[in-house]
This record gives C-alpha cells, structure tokens and sequence, in this order.
C-alpha cells in the first residue's frame, strides 16, 4: 500500500512538473528530463505489478501447501476416528454433493423453460410474418429476395471454403 501510494505520488509530480514545462517556454533539455521521468515511473510501475503479482502467486502456493498439509494430517487424525464418525462424515459429504447436483438440475429445467418459451415466441413472430407475407406480395417479394441472397451468401461462403481446403491439401501433399 505504501509503495502504491508513492508510485502514486511519483505520478503527481510527474504530471505538475509537465504543467509547469507546458506554462513555460518548453525546451528541449526539459521535455527530455519529462520524458526520462515519464519512462522510470513506467519502469517502477511496471516492476511493481511484477513483484506484487509473483508475491501473490506465493502466497497463494502457500495456501494450497497449507491446505494439503491440513488435509493430510486430518487424514492422519481420522484413523483414530470411530468408524461411526467416518460414516457420519461421509454421509454429509455425499448430501453436499446431491444438493449441488439439484441446484445444477434445477438451473438446467429453467434454462430448458425459457429456451421453450422463446420458441413459442419466435413461432409466433414466424406465422405473423407468414400472414403479412400473405396479405401484402410486396413484403412475400421482400422476403424471397433476401432469402435467395442469403442462400447465394452461403453457396459462395461454402465455394471459398472448399476451395481454401483444396489448396491446403494439394499444398500439404506437394511437400
């Protein structure tokens, strides 16, 4: 947090120093002393986060060795355990593990509701541009035209592809 607040600090001077060359008759020698001050708070910003980063990487190493040491000696102090106690242990495992499967089920029956309903919604809005269709042959025309240069979009898609394919197999097989 301290070295965070200086590097913000740093920052500040840095950008009054560029007011007070910018309200002055900026020189040469000035901009270059900016620009050199602009690249070490760069350079001090960049290897902070560097450091921060690999100091959080050990701690979080740290954590899981932490974790697997604990497991491993509640391992170790669950052999003295009554064989009731390990049942007991293992039936509460087995719970949590059925109740995350509900709340899975549970979200994939809700997802299967709505996909439903936008179906039905998207059926609807399908016959209604059908009736429209039907009632005005401008909008039928309108409709068949962009439904060919779709088609004529997907031929041409597929003719490149094909032909894309082609040229990496002759150019495969010619090595």
């Amino acid at each position: 947090m301290e070295i965070q607040s200086l590097l913000e600090k740093l920052l500040d001077i840095n950008d009054a120093m560029s007011r007070c060359a910018a309200s002055a008759a900026p020189t040469t020698s000035v901009t270059q002393k900016l620009a050199r001050h602009r690249d070490i708070l760069h350079e001090f910003t960049q290897e902070f986060r560097r450091i921060k980063g690999n100091i959080n990487s050990m701690r979080e190493h740290a954590e899981l060795l932490s974790s697997v040491r604990d497991d491993i000696s509640e391992y170790k102090a669950s052999g003295s355990m009554s064989p009731r106690m390990q049942i007991l242990r293992e039936r509460a495992a087995i719970h949590g593990s059925i109740s995350h499967i509900d709340e899975v089920i549970n979200q994939a029956q809700t997802t299967r509701a709505v996909l439903g309903s936008q179906r039905t919604l998207f059926g609807d809005v399908q016959g209604k541009v059908k009736l429209l269709s039907d009632k005005f042959p401008i909008i039928r025309g309108l409709l068949g035209s962009i439904r060919r240069r779709r088609s004529r979009d997907t031929l041409i898609l597929s003719a490149v592809i094909a032909a894309c394919t082609l040229f990496i197999i002759i150019y495969w097989l010619s090595k």
